[in-house]
């Protein structure tokens, strides 16, 4: 191994080349470089998904911080029986939902920046349209249902995941799942009369 190399592999940090279990377990035992790169790694993911619920970037954000907050007051308590991103999505699922229950959410037609590679306007106006539409009839779906559809449908979890996010049995995961789809069939055939 030539120097240059060995060098960079001497400057790498360690938590940059751990995976998310083993880097929580350093987290409970004070490592803060740890949590920073769990942060940087999950952050992101944790803002989304509070963003889809919820609609509204700042109480995303919120979300997305006392996930992170919760995370590390109980790292001693973590144990890496699943994935972390398992754990990560029950935290902000809960949170979330909590937070629904005591406020109804503020409707947005503002949706996360999607690139745009239609150059047609008239396009991008059906589509904004068609986001708006979406919000609207995911905001009507009760609170664990809409999780559901979100963390299948843009997170692209599995049913075992979903149901483990959300501390429930796989077929229930369906039954909600089954649940929202005909509602949303529904209220979209009614929107669009």
């Amino acid at each position: 191994m030539n120097k240059e190399v060995k060098g960079v592999i001497a400057n790498l940090n360690p938590a940059m080349v751990m995976n998310d279990e083993q880097l929580m377990l350093r987290v409970a035992e004070g490592d803060l470089g740890s949590f920073d790169e769990i942060i940087r790694r999950h952050q992101h993911t944790a803002w989304r998904i509070a963003h889809r619920f919820l609609g509204d970037p700042a109480e995303a954000e919120d979300i997305a911080q006392e996930s992170f907050l919760r995370i590390f007051t109980s790292a001693h308590r973590y144990r890496p029986t699943a994935s972390f991103s398992t754990y990560l999505y029950r935290i902000v699922s809960r949170l979330c939902i909590d937070n629904f229950r005591k406020k109804r959410p503020i409707l947005t037609h503002i949706l996360p920046e999607m690139v745009d590679t239609s150059p047609d306007p008239a396009t991008a106006l059906i589509q904004k349209d068609r986001d708006v539409l979406i919000r609207k009839t995911l905001d009507k779906l009760p609170s664990r249902q809409r999780m559901a559809v979100i963390l299948k449908y843009y997170e692209g979890l599995s049913y075992s995941e979903i149901a483990q996010a959300l501390e429930t049995t796989i077929k229930a995961v369906e039954r909600l799942l089954g649940r929202a789809r005909k509602t949303l069939q529904s209220s979209l055939s009614e929107m669009k009369k």
